[in-house]
């Protein structure tokens, strides 16, 4: 096997970590214990079941692991594309992963003050959960800001289909209006959802073309793209 495709296999595998470890912690988890307009009933969930917001926390952890060993695989799988691109993958893919990590820490914070009561127990777990909302909201930028020269570097390479290379780049600049549009319209909640779905339509596809095709061989360096032999003209055979 090629080491790119083998490099390309082993970034598939750890974005699809992050992937299921974001799935489970934020949209499954997640929403069991936060009661947006009841910090008592919060609180008593982080009470009545630690076990699973201990769960909860651990995912946010893998998360924040897969994301920054994501966004190094990406940078070799592409510094030899674009250097530039591939580095901006990987910053903004790790200050990503610092914005999770900091709700992580928070998430802690609510079960540790659910636990063991500081002053109005509720009302700060309530708090801890908010911030920890807001940090995935705001982390969207730079989720955003990772896409745009992962497409690029598709389009650069030729090693997966052009059209994902341009769902990135545009599903990346949804990503980044995303939260700009949700703080400045709040009302606007449902154009903030819609401009992300090309993006995760652009995420599933590339994780799979990753682990199923890992890169194209003809596009592969010191790899022929056509071997077909093309027929002398007549002159030449005469």
């Amino acid at each position: 096997m090629h080491p790119l495709i083998r490099t390309a296999r082993v970034t598939g595998l750890l974005y699809l970590g992050v992937a299921i470890a974001g799935g489970l912690g934020f949209l499954l988890i997640r929403p069991q214990f936060f009661v947006t307009d009841d910090a008592n009933a919060t609180l008593a969930g982080l009470v009545e079941h630690e076990s699973l917001a201990r769960v909860g926390v651990a995912l946010e952890l893998l998360l924040v692991l897969t994301q920054a060993l994501t966004a190094v695989w990406f940078y070799r799988l592409f510094r030899t594309v674009d250097s530039v691109a591939a580095g901006s993958i990987a910053v903004f893919g790790m200050a990503n992963a610092v914005a999770i990590l900091g709700s992580a820490a928070l998430l802690a914070t609510a079960i540790e003050v659910a636990l063991t009561p500081v002053g109005d127990a509720a009302a700060t777990v309530q708090l801890m959960y908010l911030i920890s909302g807001n940090l995935w909201t705001v982390g969207a930028l730079f989720f955003g800001l990772w896409l745009i020269p992962m497409g690029w570097c598709v389009l650069r390479s030729g090693w997966m289909p052009r059209i994902l290379g341009w769902l990135l780049v545009g599903g990346g600049v949804g990503y980044v209006l995303s939260p700009l549009v949700g703080y400045l319209a709040p009302g606007a909640g449902v154009v903030a959802d819609v401009l992300t779905v090309p993006a995760s339509v652009g995420e599933f596809w590339m994780i799979g073309y990753l682990l199923v095709r890992g890169i194209r061989v003809r596009a592969l360096p010191g790899t022929p793209r056509d071997t077909t032999v093309s027929p002398l003209p007549a002159q030449s055979r005469a």
